[in-house]
């Protein structure tokens, strides 16, 4: 997934359809020359609706959709006949979408089920014709509802991405290397910081045919929650995740002080991802032996369950997988 294609973030102005006008219409006939009243209702005004998606993974097909507008309702006629309801706008999104009010930061809706159809914005009410106020006092109305307004509302659309685990760890911390070594996904993997600018979902096969995804998040900085390096625009992602895999290297110059620095992070992010399931790996363990593993551990915080692991020389990666399941299954 190129970089440029991956958009999380869209802002929308957005118009539902006004309804039709009732009618003030009388039955004339030949024969039937006080006839009574005939109006038509209107019809209902087009609403502006987002339905989830699985085969989509961003929101680059709406980056330029700046305005969506839906369709009135026509008005109601003589002979009792309704106009016909205005055209709804449906949005595909992918799961994990969230609008947002612009203006008050209000979460208004979010999509997260395969088909699920979430109305954004309401069309407005066709107006009732003469023939819904006649009366045994009153046979002859000559006054019908007139149309509801629509509503209009800059929306944005903000894309969380659903997965099982969240990779949590410093740029070059090894999360893009055990992704594509655990799952098919093939993210870019390089020896320098912030090689991975999107997020990357992969599907890790387990035993029995089982599976769980994860999510390889950009790396974060010491201040990312302020907006340093790629900052707020990824932590958002780490909020749908069941369990946060905090990933940081044997050769780091302080393993403790890494993770707490990452759970710092967070915790200024949303001090409730603090609620989720954590595991600590430390990655790159190949170069270490059994006496450098035992000191390490020695120091090693006690709340958190951990594991050594290297995806180069797949160490370890098995207990991982099942202590990630045995985590996504308590």
């Amino acid at each position: 997934m190129a970089s440029s294609n991956f958009i999380d973030h869209v802002r929308i102005y957005c118009q539902s359809g006004k309804g039709g006008a009732g009618a003030v219409s009388f039955r004339r006939e030949k024969h039937v020359p006080k006839g009574g009243p005939d109006g038509g209702n209107g019809g209902k005004g087009g609403s502006i609706i987002l339905r989830g998606n699985t085969q989509l993974w961003t929101l680059l097909h709406l980056r330029y959709k700046k305005h969506v507008t839906a369709d009135n309702g026509g008005n109601g006629s003589g002979h009792g006949s309704s106009g016909a309801d205005g055209k709804d706008v449906i949005l595909e999104v992918p799961l994990g979408t969230i609008a947002k009010d612009a203006e008050t930061g209000e979460v208004l809706l979010e999509v997260t089920e395969e088909g699920q159809e979430a109305v954004l914005l309401p069309g407005g009410r066709g107006g009732l014709g003469n023939e819904n106020f006649k009366t045994a006092t009153k046979q002859t109305p000559r006054y019908a509802q007139p149309g509801e307004e629509g509503e209009e509302k800059t929306c944005v659309l903000e894309l969380k991405l659903l997965a099982d685990v969240g990779l949590v760890g410093f740029p070059n911390a090894g999360k893009s290397t055990l992704l594509s070594v655990v799952s098919a996904a093939k993210p870019e993997i390089a020896d320098y910081p912030f090689t991975t600018l999107v997020p990357n979902l992969g599907v890790v096969s387990y035993r029995d045919h089982k599976s769980f995804v994860m999510a390889d998040i950009p790396g974060i900085i010491e201040g990312a929650s302020e907006g340093k390096g790629l900052g707020l625009r990824f932590l958002r992602h780490i909020e749908r995740n069941s369990i946060l895999l905090f990933l940081v290297p044997a050769d780091a110059d302080d393993i403790v002080k890494e993770y707490q620095i990452l759970l710092n992070e967070l915790t200024k992010y949303n001090p409730e991802l603090l609620d989720k399931e954590r595991i600590l790996a430390i990655s790159k363990c190949d170069m270490l032996d059994e006496e450098l593993i035992a000191e390490i551990k020695m120091n090693l915080p006690k709340d958190i369950e951990t594991l050594f692991i290297s995806s180069l020389a797949n160490m370890g990666l098995v207990e991982l997988k099942d202590a990630i399941w045995k985590s996504t299954n308590k």
